[in-house]
C-alpha cells in the first residue's frame, strides 16, 4: 500500500507561524496572536506556542508548577471564562520565548486567520493532494464486494496510506448502515457521514465515511465515500493490496 513520504521534522523543531491564530472559549477570545510559534513535540504535527503578551492573562488561573521539559520549567494554568472552567489546560514557559501552550481541546474553537482549524495545528510540511484517477479500485470485506469503481479520487497525505474516495453510485449501500459518528481532520474538515459494514461475519463499525463539505484543498472528495484500508481489503488494478499499518 503506497504512502506519501513520511514527515522528517525533528522533535523540538521551532518555526514562526505566518498567519494570525485565535483560540476561543465560551465566545471569549482567549488568545489572539500574529507571533505564534510552531513547536514539534513529536514528528507528526506541531503545537502552537504563543507569546504571553498575546494571551488574556485575566482568564488564566494559576495552579502549580510542572516538571522541566526540553523547553524548560513550566507552570500550569487553568482557563476560566465566566462559569466555564478548564483546569490544567495551559502551560507557561518563562524561559522558552516567554510562551504559553494550550491543550487543544481546552478551547472551543481555533482559527487560522478566519478559517476554523480542527483537531490540531496544520503542519506546514504536510501535503494533501486529491487527484482524480481512472485506476480500478475494488473494496472487499470478508469476501463481500462493498464498492467498485474505475473513477476514484485518490488522496495522498504525508505519512498516511493512500485513501480511495469512490462515488456513491459505486458503493453497495445494502451492506452499509449509517451511524452517528463524526470525526474531524485538520486538512480535510469534519465528516458528514459514517457507516458500518455488515457481512456474514457480523457488523464492522465505522469503516466508511464521507465529507459533504471538505476543505477547499480537497474539494474533489466532496460527497464521495472512503474506507479504512487498514480494516478492509483493497484491490487496485487487479492487485490485492497489503493492509497498511498507521502509527498515529
Amino acid at each position: 500500500m503506497p504512502h506519501f513520504p513520511a514527515s522528517i521534522v525533528p522533535v523540538d523543531h521551532v518555526q514562526p507561524v505566518p498567519c494570525r491564530v485565535r483560540g476561543v472559549l465560551a465566545n471569549e477570545v482567549v488568545v489572539d496572536s500574529t507571533r505564534a510559534l510552531y513547536v514539534w513535540e513529536h514528528p507528526y504535527y506541531p503545537q502552537f506556542y504563543f507569546p504571553r503578551a498575546d494571551v488574556r492573562a485575566d482568564l488564566l488561573v494559576d495552579e502549580h508548577a510542572a516538571r522541566d521539559t526540553s523547553r524548560g520549567a513550566a507552570h500550569v494554568h487553568g482557563v476560566r471564562v465566566g462559569g466555564m472552567h478548564r483546569p490544567s489546560s495551559a502551560l507557561r514557559y518563562a524561559d522558552f520565548h516567554d510562551s504559553v501552550r494550550f491543550e487543544w481541546a481546552a478551547l472551543d474553537l481555533w482559527f487560522e486567520e478566519d478559517e476554523q482549524v480542527f483537531v490540531h495545528p496544520r503542519s506546514p510540511y504536510t501535503r494533501v493532494d486529491a487527484l482524480r484517477s481512472s485506476r480500478s479500485v475494488r473494496v472487499e470485506l470478508d469476501g463481500v464486494v462493498v464498492a467498485e469503481s474505475s473513477s476514484p479520487v485518490l488522496v495522498f497525505e504525508t505519512g498516511l496510506p493512500t485513501r480511495y474516495y469512490l462515488s456513491r453510485t459505486d458503493v453497495d449501500f445494502s451492506v452499509l448502515t449509517r451511524t452517528d459518528t463524526v470525526t474531524s481532520c485538520p486538512y480535510k474538515g469534519t465528516t458528514t457521514d459514517y457507516w458500518s459494514i455488515t457481512t456474514p461475519r457480523g457488523v464492522h463499525p465505522d469503516l466508511a465515511w464521507s465529507y459533504s463539505f471538505p476543505a477547499k484543498d480537497v474539494l474533489p472528495i466532496a460527497g464521495l465515500v472512503a474506507f479504512y484500508d487498514e480494516k478492509v481489503d483493497v484491490v487496485l488494478d487487479g492487485v490485492r493490496q497489503d493492509r497498511p499499518v498507521t502509527h498515529f
